[in-house]
């Protein structure tokens, strides 16, 4: 596992605003003429088994982030999933959350939140919706369906203050090259369910059919570094272990590098 990482390059507003809407193009492409079939399907009948589910808190006191910001993502997290709850995935078929969202905008309801340029806390219409990814990234490798599309900050931004999961296992995205997709490989049926309560982001999924085997993710190789040019810089492995009757298998389901926008050193108190 390689642990350099090259000092970020800065780059204008208008490189960023033409290579962004670059991006969004040439996705858009590959939606109208591309040789995915896409899951689009929902139903409030379909009868299947718990495969996994996952719950995540939605306001988070943050350091130096308005609770505002937080208020709102709740809004923009609301609106997204009404387009993602009770989505079948069917055998072939691929799920990606921004072909069902759509692009989040002001007119349709969507409000400033908080977003990551460079490796900067920002304010952005839509901001917080990587929430989003993370839970279903969690959700989907507990599972036999295979991620096919999946990126990570290049940035860790906050400390570990009641992590529930291993750094990297998420799933960062923006409108609309930035994706989660995962598609179905198997011959059954897969549902997603998706709601809010007072306090959580939460999200089931279930299986037409029981499953044989069980999903288990474990971190490996962690590792916090300091670069050559002055930063420190975070590392890790999540391995899937997929347990049948018979066998345990391993696989290497993803590899994360990130620089960290923190000290993660703590300086011993002194005594007097």
């Amino acid at each position: 596992m390689k642990n350099q990482i090259t000092k970020p390059i800065k780059r204008g507003r208008l490189r960023q605003l033409l290579g962004k809407e670059f991006y969004i193009y040439k996705r858009k492409a590959d939606w109208l003429w591309g040789d995915k079939k896409w899951a689009k399907t929902k139903s409030n009948t379909f009868e299947g088994f718990p495969v996994f589910n996952h719950r995540s808190m939605v306001l988070r006191p943050l350091k130096d982030v308005d609770m505002y910001l937080q208020e709102n993502k709740r809004t923009n997290l609301k609106l997204a999933i009404a387009h993602l709850d009770k989505i079948i995935i069917r055998p072939n078929e691929t799920f990606s959350i921004w072909k069902l969202v759509g692009r989040p905008s002001k007119w349709k309801g969507y409000l400033d939140g908080l977003v990551l340029k460079q490796g900067k806390i920002a304010v952005g219409v839509g901001g917080g919706l990587c929430q989003l990814g993370n839970l279903l990234f969690w959700i989907f490798a507990h599972s036999p369906l295979s991620i096919t599309e999946r990126y990570r900050h290049g940035f860790d931004v906050f400390p570990d203050v009641n992590r529930k999961v291993p750094f990297g296992a998420g799933a960062t995205l923006a409108y609309n090259y930035i994706d989660l997709q995962v598609t179905n490989t198997t011959e059954t049926d897969f549902q997603i369910n998706l709601w809010l309560d007072e306090t959580h982001l939460n999200g089931a999924l279930f299986c037409s059919e029981r499953l044989e085997k069980t999903y288990t993710l474990v971190e490996k190789n962690h590792l916090m570094k300091r670069q050559i040019w002055g930063g420190y810089s975070r590392h890790n492995q999540i391995v899937k272990i997929v347990k049948s009757a018979e066998k345990e298998t391993e696989e290497l389901l993803v590899e994360n590098h990130a620089i960290m926008m923190y000290d993660p050193f703590i300086e011993p108190t002194k005594s007097k």
